[in-house]
């Protein structure tokens, strides 16, 4: 991001739904950086209030909160002068969503909510966190916004897919600036490493507890796997980018790998005499590949990836063992 446009922040009030999440608090940290005042609004149910611990700063405030529930969140609009919303706030984790299907539809309140309350209070711009699970089985490769059907088959791609319809209306009909980010398994430090969590944080933590690393299915399987900055880069673009208005955009590397490629990858980065061990694939939710055409990000919001994968690896293999060892 330029810097021109990153002063064009300072000073602004940014509310970060979710601010407690792996990608909402990496978020809150960027941003401190701009000189922004970050609001952070979290119900910690997936957040992690470590994850925060090194925002306490002057231009920081943490609110404890539900964004499916208006009263929680009209406070922060009747209480502070929002500039911009980063909605992230989320039942995150396929696993997760599928033991509680019917959780994951809590969150179009909060789509709702919010998009309301910004088209009210006159915020600059609402961005909403999207994912590359709209797609679905892929019907097509590579993935675009514009043409690829999408074969969404999963409650938490649902929500989401009507969370983009919801974002587009509120541009259209009000004129409330929005944009949708499609986000391709953003990975880096801090993520999730548990069951619940995503497989480049699992993988690690098991390398370092030196057990082989566990591969669903033959590895076949293709992810595009986005390091944290590169996804935060080309988010605070479509923040402060007018040609994005209405537009829903993939975020991601362009490039697709396998799962037993990315086994593979973390062994080696580790060092240690592991290997790949297969389990049973999984009977829902394991999408067999994603690829996205990364045209838009390139041409809209101006933005190339600058983490290789083996470069963003190494870097969250070594925060981990600074971590967790």
């Amino acid at each position: 991001m330029s810097k021109t446009k990153n002063k064009n922040l300072k000073n602004k009030t940014v509310l970060v739904t979710g601010g407690a999440g792996f990608i909402g608090s990496a978020l809150c940290r960027k941003l401190i950086g701009f000189g922004v005042k970050v609001i952070c609004f979290d119900n910690l149910s997936t957040g992690n209030i470590d994850n925060i611990k090194d925002c306490r700063k002057r231009n920081f405030i943490f609110i404890k909160g539900d964004v499916n529930n208006f009263k929680d969140l009209k406070s922060v609009f009747d209480n502070h002068k929002i500039d911009y919303v980063f909605h992230y706030a989320a039942l995150v984790g396929v696993k997760r969503t599928l033991i509680k299907p019917l959780e994951v539809l809590k969150d179009l309140e909060g789509i709702k909510n919010i998009l309301e309350l910004s088209r009210l209070t006159k915020v600059k711009k609402a961005v909403y966190a999207s994912s590359s699970e709209v797609y679905g089985d892929p019907v097509e490769f590579p993935q675009r916004e514009d043409s690829t059907p999408l074969n969404t088959r999963l409650p938490y791609a649902l929500v989401k897919t009507a969370g983009e319809v919801y974002f587009k209306s509120y541009y259209e009909v009000f004129g409330l600036p929005t944009t949708s980010l499609r986000f391709f398994n953003v990975y880096g430090p801090r993520q999730d490493a548990t069951p619940y969590g995503f497989v480049v944080a699992i993988f690690i933590k098991q390398a370092l507890s030196n057990k082989n690393l566990t591969v669903f299915g033959d590895g076949s399987q293709t992810r595009d796997f986005t390091f944290i900055e590169d996804n935060l880069n080309a988010s605070l673009q479509a923040l402060r980018c007018r040609e994005s208005d209405g537009q829903s955009i993939n975020i991601g590397t362009g490039k697709e790998t396998t799962i037993l490629s990315l086994a593979k990858k973390i062994i080696k980065i580790s060092g240690k005499p592991l290997k790949p061990v297969f389990l049973s694939a999984r009977k829902v939710g394991d999408m067999r590949g994603r690829r996205p055409d990364i045209s838009k990000m390139k041409n809209i919001l101006k933005y190339k990836p600058k983490y290789s994968l083996d470069k963003g690896l190494r870097l969250t293999y070594l925060w981990y063992k600074r971590n967790y060892l």
